[in-house]
């Protein structure tokens, strides 16, 4: 009993960041239990889109390392599309060009290349990359936990040194503003329209000439359109005016999304932070404290990548 209470580690916090870490942890032999305020189908990782792309995110050097990791997990994930949520799909990342990922992605995208007249008015990048139905993902994430002997508890946290583990790994995202504390942390609201899919085949990411942002994901069964970047606006409620000039914005990019219905509105707020905090440090009493968020709107880009760095300094922290 007392090697199982060694090797005992609790990770709070249940999105993306969270259940990709405590997998890691689980398959590396490690007794992980999860714990999540919400079911992971109403965390804030459900709302997303999801593209990998390392979008906002820094330290920029550290961030590209933990995307392409990620990327050879994701990779190897799409050759199961129905079940894992991962797919490899085309499409077109608006006033990107190949001078800015020159150096760290070409050699690991194959196809990248400048978008043609054709494919986008204006200049973009034509790639294929992972696109993620999170509604599949998830559950896909959290089964592959159970199935590593891990365990998922909904629990509340108000204090991380409360937590009866001899390691705590902090997933919590927007919540480390509060528990950690740590008021650097700040939401950035994300709005989205989910509709019927009139046939669109291709991803699409473009920022007007104002900055405004418009993106469309096509997933089974359904079209995700955004999408908005408030920084420091904490109201999950969605705003109907936003809603029409998501949709109105992805239709001068497709018209055929016009035409189509409204299935859903989402909203979600991104856990963002000037860098991402993923370094261990020490309970009151000793025990290690890994942090692991402030993500931002790439958890799922860096997921795996941030996992298995988290789940080292768990190793080196619990010995």
């Amino acid at each position: 009993m007392e090697s199982d209470t060694r090797d005992d580690v609790v990770v709070v916090g249940g999105g993306v960041i969270g259940l990709t870490t405590a997998v890691v942890l689980a398959e590396r032999g490690r007794r992980v239990r999860l714990w999540t305020r919400d079911p992971v189908e109403r965390t804030t990782s459900a709302v997303a889109g999801a593209l990998w792309w390392p979008y906002r995110i820094r330290p920029v050097a550290r961030a590209r390392a933990w995307a392409l990791r990620s990327l050879d997990v994701y990779a190897t994930l799409a050759e199961r599309p129905a079940s894992t949520g991962v797919r490899m799909v085309e499409g077109v990342l608006g006033e990107t060009g190949l001078d800015e990922v020159d150096g760290w992605a070409t050699a690991r995208l194959p196809g990248l290349r400048a978008a043609t007249a054709g494919e986008y008015a204006g200049a973009g990048l034509w790639a294929r990359l992972p696109l993620i139905d999170m509604s599949a993902h998830l559950p896909w994430l959290r089964e592959r936990l159970l199935a590593a002997g891990g365990t998922v508890e909904h629990r509340t946290v108000s204090a991380l040194a409360d937590v009866a583990a001899p390691v705590v790994v902090n997933c919590t995202g927007l919540g480390a503003r509060a528990l950690v504390p740590d008021e650097t942390v700040r939401p950035v609201r994300g709005q989205l329209v989910v509709v019927t899919d009139p046939g669109i085949r291709t991803w699409l990411v473009s920022t007007d000439a104002s900055g405004a942002m418009a993106y469309l994901f096509p997933q089974p069964g359904r079209l995700i359109l955004g999408g908005t970047a408030e920084e420091d606006v904490w109201s999950r409620v969605p705003d109907p005016a936003v809603a029409e000039a998501i949709v109105r914005r992805c239709a001068g990019l497709r018209p055929e999304i016009a035409g189509a219905r409204v299935l859903e509105h989402r909203v979600g707020l991104r856990p963002a932070r000037e860098s991402v905090r993923l370094e261990r440090e020490y309970l009151s009493d000793g025990r290690p404290l890994v942090h692991n968020y402030g993500h931002g709107g790439a958890g799922i880009t860096v997921a795996w990548g941030c996992a298995e760095e988290a789940a080292g300094l768990v190793g080196n922290g619990a010995g």
